[in-house]
Order: C-alpha cells, then structure tokens, then sequence
C-alpha cells in the first residue's frame, strides 16, 4: 500500500534513494538544506518540498534521513524544526546517515520517548548502489519498527538486515568500512607491484579476478586505478570521517585496528594533496610516488 513519507538530505546517496520511493508509488515529501536541491527533486520526481524536517515529517508514516555526520543528524532530527517535532505517535525514523552508534542510540532514545521508532540504517554500495537501487542496509533497532519499514527500504535496497537493537546498524557498518580500506589498500599495493614487475595490470586483474582475489573493488576499481583516474565514486573525506568512527569505536570496545590506523594516515596524505573528493581507490597515487 503507498505510504505518506518524507526523505531528509539530497546528497549524491539521498537523491535517487527518495526517487525510487515516488517510482513504487509511494506519497514522498522531500526536505534538504539547499532549497534548489529539493526543488530541482521535486521537478523530476514530483512530490513535494518543505522548508524544514519537521514540515517534511508531519503526518508521515515513515521518515527517512541521509546527511553527513552525528552534528548533521542531531540538527535534522532534534529541536523545534527537527523531524521528531513533526512525527507521530507509531510512526518511524530511519536514519541512513554514517555516523556512530552512539548518536544512533540517543536518537532511539528520543524518539521512543514520543512514541516514535527509531532505526538506525546505514547503507552500502555507494551512488552506484543508491541509483540502481541495490544498497545493502544494515540496520539496529526494534522488531516492530523493522516490521513498518522493511518493504519501503527494499525500494532502493537489495538485502536489508536487522543486527540487533539500536546501534547494530552503525557498529556493522563500521565492520564494512575497516573491510574496505583493508581491500582497496591491497588492491592498491598489487596493483603497483604488477605494473613495476612489468606486468601488464588489465591483464593482471582479468586472470586473478577469477580467482580467490575477486572483490567488489576489484571489478569496480580495478580498472580506474590503473588509469589513474579519481574524480568520481566514494569521496577520501568521507572515508576518513568513517574510519574516525570506527577508530574512536574501537577505543571504546578494546578491539585492535592496527591496518585500519595505518591507512587512514594514508588518506590524510592524500587530503594534504588536495585529494579530499578522489575516490578511495587513490590510495594508489601514493605508492607510486614512491622510489
């Protein structure tokens, strides 16, 4: 059955996330910082805009968000103008945004104590995912929430999972992300080492692509990186603000990110050269400057 929801943020994950919601018939009002984003939605997708989170939340079964940090989440869903203001009694928040497991659980906190269901959802696959709508969401929250949300989210997701209570979502998200730096930065160093063997990399990545090596990043950036090319896909900032994450979470549960340290030194390196929007494949660059 169509449902009355709102999608808060418009960013490159957001945008076509909340248009797959209008493609499967539901009744979509959109909110995003930057009023000619939402403006420019609503001209493609139809639906409607609102001046602020709490506007798009009002008489909304489900409101998803999409923003960049735990400051960004509070500020949309929290305060006068937040989203909560606007919600009712059994409807549902699904928070998409990366961000800690701590925010997660005091958003859940605030929102039960208006009646309201909280989720904390995270998605993988980046604007690839989101535009095809095969993202993979990890989610932490209650049954019952889960049960009102789950056949909206598999709009624009191909595997959406409940871990566990409020912060699963996150706490799994950053077992993604430490899984991805460690691969990119080996697809990074084979890579190179092929290229200064004399070997040649296309051919290199089609035979080891067959086997045990095979990766997502591999058959997605495999090729880029070998054409040195950067200016697309999964942003370095963003992947460091994510390893912040799960370092400052590691510290917390006593849990051992030595690789994951490392690596992300390596992307504030790529950030000093001006790398901030490259795609996390870049860590390439860095090794051959090396001689």
């Amino acid at each position: 059955m169509p449902k009355h929801v709102a999608f808060l943020g418009l960013g490159v994950m957001g945008y076509p996330m909340a248009g797959h919601l209008v493609r499967a018939g539901h009744h979509v009002k959109v909110f995003n910082r930057t009023a000619a984003k939402a403006a420019r939605w609503v001209a493609e997708f139809g639906g409607a805009a609102a001046a602020t989170p709490r506007d798009a939340a009002r008489d909304a079964e489900l409101v998803m968000m999409c923003v960049g940090n735990d400051a960004d989440v509070r500020a949309v869903a929290i305060g006068e103008s937040g989203a909560l203001a606007g919600m009712t009694n059994g409807s549902v928040l699904v928070d998409h945004t990366t961000a800690s497991a701590h925010i997660a659980r005091e958003l859940h906190a605030a929102a039960a104590a208006q009646g309201v269901g909280f989720l904390d959802a995270p998605v993988s696959g980046g604007q690839a995912g989101a535009e095809s709508g095969k993202l993979t969401i990890m989610v932490g929250g209650d049954a019952a929430a889960f049960a009102k949300a789950e056949a909206v989210l598999t709009h624009y997701a191909r595997a959406v999972t409940l871990m566990g209570p409020a912060g699963a979502g996150q706490l799994t998200k950053m077992v993604n992300q430490i899984c991805v730096a460690g691969v990119v930065q080996g697809l990074a160093e084979g890579l190179n080492f092929a290229q200064r063997a004399g070997l040649d990399p296309l051919r290199v990545l089609d035979v080891i692509g067959k086997g045990a090596a095979q990766s997502w990043q591999m058959e997605n950036r495999g090729k880029t990186m070998v054409a040195d090319e950067f200016e697309f896909g999964f942003a370095v900032d963003w992947m460091r603000k994510d390893l912040s994450i799960c370092i400052a979470e590691a510290r917390n549960n006593g849990a051992a990110l030595p690789v994951i340290a490392l690596i992300d030194q390596f992307y504030s390196r790529l950030q000093a050269r001006g790398g901030g929007r490259w795609d996390t494949s870049s860590l390439i660059r860095l090794l051959r400057d090396v001689r």
